[in-house]
């Protein structure tokens, strides 16, 4: 059941997302709270579904529209904003300053995503036995998701960190910022068309 979950959803895990720009934009000294808002928002969705709640989002197309417009939305202005953002290229990926804010931007991005939610409602039902309890599986399929999007952002922070210094000069600092909120404005305007 966990094994075949996750080989389900490795292809949109492995897709670059929000939570991919967010520590690409936050660095890897900011990776805790993005993981975490991430995360958070996986066992937000698995709650939804264990209550019946995305169901009905599902079903009413306008509910649907809502959550799906409400996601957009949010990631242009998250990009537009990481565009605009007046950030000296020394600071990026340093340790100062709140971390709450990279918590909130990871957690809104995954739990306004329709394709979070989808996994939610298309595939968990896949995975699940009905002669059982649904709650514990649901939170067994999380708990693997939960841990394979740590393992994918943990070599991506990995990553980061082993470039960092290069990600910190002047010049690729500001690229990988402007790439970052280019890619947040594309998946925005993306789930608006689909």
């Amino acid at each position: 059941m966990v094994a075949g979950f996750l080989l389900a959803i490795l292809p949109l895990i492995a897709t670059p997302g929000a939570s991919l720009a967010l520590l690409m934009v936050r660095g890897p000294r900011r990776a805790l709270p993005v993981v975490a808002g991430t995360v958070t928002g996986i066992y937000t969705h698995a709650l939804l579904a264990m209550v019946g709640l995305a169901a009905v989002v599902m079903q009413s197309s306008q509910a649907f529209l809502v959550v799906r417009v409400a996601g957009a939305v949010y990631l242009v202005g998250l990009g537009l904003w990481t565009w605009r953002a007046p950030r000296p290229a020394s600071s990026l990926g340093s340790p100062t300053g709140p971390e709450r804010p990279a918590f909130r931007q990871a957690y809104l991005g995954n739990v306004l995503n329709p394709k979070a939610a989808s996994i939610y409602l298309t595939l968990v039902p896949q995975f699940v036995d009905p002669r059982h309890a649904l709650a514990p599986q649901i939170l067994v399929l999380a708990t693997a998701h939960a841990v394979l999007i740590t393992a994918w952002l943990g070599g991506w922070t990995a990553v980061l960190a082993r470039v960092g210094r290069m990600i910190r000069s002047g010049r690729w600092a500001s690229g990988i910022r402007r790439s970052a909120a280019a890619v947040l404005v594309f998946l925005g305007v993306r789930t608006l068309a689909a």
